[in-house]
């Protein structure tokens, strides 16, 4: 009995061993688990590049936990897909991924309009939203933390695109995008950068995604109706092939025309490399984000294409930079997810929103614990990846080198290079890159086959066949021709513009426009040659569309910019006036008394006598200078006084008290004599004003004052409190000239007010009589403008 009790003893303590080892083994097992962490991804399968995406996404993190088998993580994969069309259909996937799988961070969605929602969950639960191809800069005024673009921000791209617009010298672009968050995000980043080096955006062209054949085809063709002829084409393949072949029907891919793509097409080059789509796309330039060739990226270029051939049989897709993007991407997150799991002791899951209650899945979202520590550890994030150098600054990938490339044949040309740093650059070696200089130049650049198989560059402008011939409106003048000269022919009963300084400034600009416009100069008369309106009816036929626009000497006012559009004024501005002038020069011999008064002088001749007698007084009896007989002695006496004036006396002075006597007499006649020759010189130079010196002396004095007809100076004369009583208009110079030699007393004038360029010319004329006083009135002087509808920033000038 005893023996039986001890075996069972036994056994009980062999089979508590055994529990106790067994614990201690599932305990250890259970300690060397991975920690499965949930990850979304949501692409649309239907595409390449979905297909693409999802296939680097899962080969990256096979790699990288090949690679760190000792990692207490594991990113768990939970897909969805999304529909490329609708954007409610992909955040409703989102939305499940988040509430029902509780995954701590997405990557996706493939386009940037999907993003813009996606954003917003994500921000809510604090899970990190990861997209490889949502590249639109829009993207980004969002400032959700919680959005990591993991792939090049389309604004990246503009620097290079002015770099290469501006090497040409075109002048004028005109974007072709898509209608849509990817198509205009980019755009006001374009626009700022061609503006800093000088280049218009004359005109926008905005297809929908979805466009018809025939509205690419309307849009296509108000572009031939137009000047410019660089197109920058921002859109994707399947959009961007139909627009290029439809241009090549209307007979825009031919010499003469310049088509750029954006990266949008030139990253997903293969999929439009198909051969009749290939042939409408000849000579077109592209910019495309270059990735270094590395043994590790040709290598994963061989292994990638036969796991995706074993996963997708039957289906052809080429590996391109979103792949490389979408690898990155996934190799950034698995390391961030093992630094946070470590750091935060394996704390996981979701905090449960107050609504949890809710039928609403919006309001039942919970906030994932880890989130703000996994955007944080994305941030830090820095490696050598497939891409190159993945650094996400900001939650941003940090802009690269970008390709230049010229489609020829059946594929792509790299022609050059452009770097933040450099510019452009024909290769990317050592030495190039070292140098500080930023290159614009074209002969960085390799050769280029431009459309029409042409190997001149285009000049980027071109008289449109069906284009606008302008008709520009010339006032008629019946003074100062030398502005605008507008003669009537009797014998043909037209009106000619024969010239003027306005009308060869116009010319002088049109020839440095980087482009040529077709004009008419039209006349603004009646058909008896006289003038058909004054400058304000001029200005309301360009207002009404009759004209295109005007050239003349037309003044820019405020009423008239209401309507009419001015450019900047290429005259100075000002209204002056000119007034007779009085000339103070005495043509008699007795002119040289006239700087002292009658009093001065004879003060000035008693004070030289009595300088004299007291130099004599005082020397008399101890100078031989001064002894002699006493005609000698008066004499020598008034000698010296006057003499002082020039300092010519030669007679010793010995007394101390003569000598001080002396001092202060000789600087008195110093003063003296410079007063007297400046007013002398006043006298022989200077022009003095009659009593007018501005326009309020005109006013007391009630003086009549002229202007030329049909001037908006009148207005400012009346504002001022000037009668009509006291207005005189006149036409010609000739007229005022005679109306201000007569005088305000014999019905003439006291002074003429016009514009100041007006002006110096009446002044050159009658230089000897007249003085101007410039800027009694401000204005803004002459200006070339045009109609607010005309499309053509053409001239027009004023008054």
């Amino acid at each position: 009995m005893q023996m039986i009790k001890k075996i069972h003893f036994i056994s009980l303590c062999y089979y508590s061993l055994f529990l106790v080892f067994s614990s201690i083994v599932v305990a250890v097992a259970a300690q060397n688990d991975p920690v499965n962490v949930g990850v979304g991804v949501v692409l649309d399968s239907s595409s390449g590049v979905g297909k693409m995406g999802l296939s680097c996404i899962n080969m990256s993190l096979t790699d990288f936990y090949a690679s760190h088998p000792n990692y207490t993580t594991r990113l768990l994969l939970h897909q969805k897909n999304s529909s490329p069309e609708d954007v409610v259909l992909t955040a409703a996937a989102a939305l499940d991924l988040i509430n029902n799988d509780q995954v701590q961070a997405i990557i996706g969605p493939q386009s940037s309009m999907q993003a813009n929602f996606l954003i917003s969950l994500g921000d809510k639960a604090h899970v990190p939203i990861i997209s490889f191809s949502a590249s639109s800069p829009s993207l980004t005024s969002i400032r959700s933390p919680y959005f990591i673009r993991a792939g090049q921000n389309d604004s990246s791209q503009v620097k290079a695109l002015s770099a290469l617009i501006q090497a040409f010298g075109w002048r004028q672009v005109v974007p072709i995008y898509v209608d849509n968050e990817f198509g205009e995000g980019v755009i006001p980043y374009l626009s700022d950068a061609l503006q800093q080096v000088d280049v218009r955006i004359p005109y926008r062209t905005v297809l929908p995604s979805k466009a018809s054949d025939e509205h690419i085809e309307a849009e296509l063709l108000k572009l031939v109706t137009m000047q410019t002829r660089v197109f920058v084409v921002h859109m994707l393949p399947e959009l961007g092939s139909r627009v290029f072949e439809k241009a090549k029907k209307l007979g825009m891919m031919e010499e003469g025309y310049v088509w750029i793509m954006t990266d949008g097409m030139s990253n997903l080059f293969s999929y439009i490399s198909s051969s009749s789509v290939m042939e409408n796309m000849q000579g077109v330039l592209g910019v495309k984000t270059y990735v270094p060739s590395t043994n590790e990226l040709e290598g994963f270029r061989v292994r990638w294409k036969r796991k995706f051939q074993e996963d997708n049989p039957g289906v052809d897709v080429d590996l391109g930079v979103f792949g490389f993007w979408a690898y990155d991407a996934a190799t950034a997150l698995a390391t961030a997810v093992e630094e946070v799991v470590r750091s935060s002791n394996g704390s996981l899951g979701f905090q449960k929103s107050n609504s949890s209650g809710s039928s609403n899945d919006l309001e039942r979202i919970g906030v994932s614990i880890i989130g703000s520590l996994l955007v944080e550890a994305l941030w830090r994030t820095n490696f050598l990846g497939l891409s190159g150098r993945f650094s996400l600054q900001n939650g941003q990938l940090q802009s690269s080198t970008f390709q230049i490339v010229n489609v020829i044949g059946s594929g792509e040309k790299v022609i050059g290079y452009w770097t933040p740093q450099n510019g452009l650059v024909r290769s990317l070696n050592s030495k190039i890159t070292m140098n500080s200089s930023y290159s614009t130049s074209n002969t960085s650049l390799g050769s280029i086959i431009w459309p029409g198989d042409s190997i001149s560059a285009p000049k980027g402008w071109q008289i449109p066949t069906s284009g606008k011939k302008l008709k520009i409106l010339v006032p008629v003048k019946s003074g100062f021709k030398e502005f605008v000269n507008v003669t009537f022919d009797p014998k043909t009963n037209t009106s000619m513009v024969m010239g003027g300084y306005c009308i060869e400034v116009f010319k002088a600009v049109k020839e440095a426009l980087p482009y040529d416009i077709e004009y008419d100069l039209v006349a603004f008369a009646k058909p008896n040659g006289s003038k058909a309106g004054n400058y304000n009816d001029l200005a309301n036929e360009v207002y009404l569309g009759n004209y295109d626009a005007a050239v003349g000497d037309i003044t820019i006012r405020a009423n008239r910019s209401l309507y009419i559009d001015f450019t900047l004024p290429f005259t100075e501005s000002g209204v002056s006036m000119i007034v007779p002038i009085k000339d103070n020069k005495n043509k008699n011999a007795w002119v040289f008394l006239k700087p002292l008064t009658w009093d001065l002088w004879a003060t000035s001749g008693c004070f030289f006598i009595f300088i004299g007698f007291v130099v004599w007084v005082l020397e008399h009896r101890i100078n031989e200078d001064f002894r002699g007989p006493p005609p000698h002695q008066i004499g020598t006496s008034l000698w010296f006084s006057f003499s002082t004036m020039v300092f010519a006396h030669r007679e010793r002075v010995v007394s101390n008290l003569a000598r001080f006597i002396m001092i202060i007499w000789v600087f008195v006649v110093l003063i003296l004599t410079i007063n007297y020759t400046a007013s002398l010189s006043s006298l022989y130079t200077a022009e003095q004003l009659k009593p007018v010196t501005d326009i309020n002396d005109l006013l007391r004095n009630q003086d009549n004052v002229g202007y030329f007809k049909n001037c908006y100076v009148y207005d400012l004369l009346k504002q001022v409190g000037f009668n009509d009583s006291k207005l005189k208009a006149y036409e010609r110079m000739e007229e005022v000239d005679e109306a201000l030699s007569k005088g305000t007393a014999n019905d003439g004038i006291a002074a003429v007010v016009h514009g100041t360029p007006k002006m110096k010319l009446f002044l050159a004329k009658y230089c000897s009589k007249y003085t101007m006083i410039e800027a009694i009135f401000r204005t803004d002087g002459f200006a070339f403008v045009r109609s607010l509808s005309t499309y053509m920033h053409v001239c027009v000038s004023e008054n």
